[in-house]
């Protein structure tokens, strides 16, 4: 059952991250085999300038293992793992980096750092995730938000999330996204939370004006398969076609995205917005390509 489809970065990330290309980037705890060969990736697309951060040593080897030459590229040595977040997190309030970019490092070490005040990397809407799914080079990509950073969010704080992917959206071509704000059925009911917190968003967004077609709430099959919704007779521009899905919590959204990774060979681009410096927080287990595809949707989500 599971897919030995190779995974493919998809083009539109990478077109559409030309304009923003060579961006510096902070590569956090950089000295293991898959971060180094999506960096030299990243940088033989001119995507980024790395700056390594980690024990020099393990970097240096890593990058001579692979036949990578960094000896243009500053190296930060912090051979404490949990330090190298601080290390970047400063580079950001600095201005000296405009990506982060997680390395061999827990996701929740690096992002506890990113949210410190201190730094000022907060924007003014909430950070939220989003991956951005695709199988083929050409693909029209699938959009999954929020599937890594916000476990439960509230109706409040999909706003938030909303907002973020609608912005990204646009960045990557699409200017009115149709979003399907997702639950475990198309009707509202009392006993489901998600689908009245659907309705309520599918309200407010049309109430605030936003610039996408947002509708909900929709089950799974009703938010991809046009097939779906006629038969049970849904009606909405969003049905069987979203480009996005607004998922109900975390565990919803990330078992989503690991079902096409793992059946479907699905490209998974994943990258944390909504804050001064985008922040790639892709799985150390994550193929290099992914995190190739992860890097340059973080270059798309530049604000400059």
């Amino acid at each position: 059952m599971l897919s030995n489809k190779q995974i493919i970065c998809p083009n539109n990330l990478l077109d559409a991250s030309i304009k923003k290309k060579g961006a510096t980037a902070a590569i956090v705890n950089a000295g293991k085999p898959l971060p180094m060969q999506s960096v030299m990736d990243a940088v033989k697309e001119d995507l980024i300038k790395p700056i390594f951060i980690g024990d020099k040593e393990q970097i240096q080897k890593c990058a001579n293992e692979i036949q990578f030459d960094i000896s243009g590229y500053e190296v930060i040595h912090e051979p404490v793992e949990n330090n190298t977040a601080a290390v970047a997190a400063k580079l950001a309030m600095q201005g000296k980096v405009k990506i982060i970019v997680k390395g061999h490092i827990h996701t929740d070490i690096l992002m506890k750092e990113v949210l410190k005040r201190e730094y000022k990397l907060l924007g003014k809407t909430r950070l939220s995730h989003v991956w951005h799914m695709t199988l083929e080079k050409d693909d029209k990509p699938l959009i999954i938000t929020d599937g890594a950073l916000n476990v439960l969010p509230n109706v409040k704080t999909k706003m938030h999330i909303l907002k973020n992917v609608i912005d990204f959206s646009k960045r990557i071509g699409n200017n009115r996204p149709k979003v399907a704000v997702l639950s475990a059925t198309e009707e509202v009911l009392d006993s489901i939370q998600s689908s009245m917190e659907a309705k309520e968003i599918t309200e407010l967004s049309k109430k605030e004006g936003l610039d996408a077609d947002v509708f909900g709430p929709l089950a799974f099959d009703n938010c991809i398969s046009k097939k779906s919704a006629e038969i049970k007779g849904i009606k909405n521009v969003v049905a069987g076609d979203a480009d996005v899905l607004l998922v109900p919590s975390v565990e919803s959204g990330n078992a989503l995205v690991k079902m096409m990774i793992y059946f479907m060979g699905a490209c998974a681009a994943g990258v944390v917005i909504g804050g001064k410096v985008p922040v790639v927080i892709t799985s150390r287990s994550d193929e290099a390509t992914a995190r190739l595809a992860s890097i340059a949707a973080a270059v798309v989500a530049l604000d400059q």
